[in-house]
């Protein structure tokens, strides 16, 4: 699982689904109490993640298994942004492009609203 902080999570989601099909991105839990959103990625992508501003939960090695997730979240305080009702992920490499894209757009608009004295 790719967790992020939920502004840059939310708009990285916007992107992929603006950019490709809405298949593209997997289910994503939101969670309230830390902010964060969690993308869920295929075994083995932790081994090659280095997305500042982001981590990657490694597995046990097992995988996660997608059909018959729950329908509660598995963490108190969170929810599912996009609901586990399909048995694809969110690709890592869209991920990362999007992830990058989203920084990149929120540095701009956090710049634009410090210039303007906000």
């Amino acid at each position: 699982m790719v967790t992020v902080p939920a502004r840059q999570g939310l708009e990285a989601v916007d992107i992929i689904r603006r950019g490709t099909a809405a298949a593209a991105v997997g289910p994503v839990l939101h969670d309230g109490t830390c902010d964060t959103l969690g993308f869920l990625v295929p075994p083995g992508t932790a081994a090659a993640w280095d997305v500042p501003g982001s981590a990657c939960t490694e597995t046990d090695g097992r995988g996660l298994r997608i059909t018959g997730l729950p329908a509660a979240p598995p963490v108190t305080g969170s929810g599912w942004l996009l609901p586990p009702d399909t048995a694809e992920v969110t690709d890592p490499g869209l991920l990362r492009e999007a992830l990058g894209e989203a920084a990149r757009m929120i540095e701009a608009a956090d710049g634009i609203r410090e210039a303007e004295g906000r």
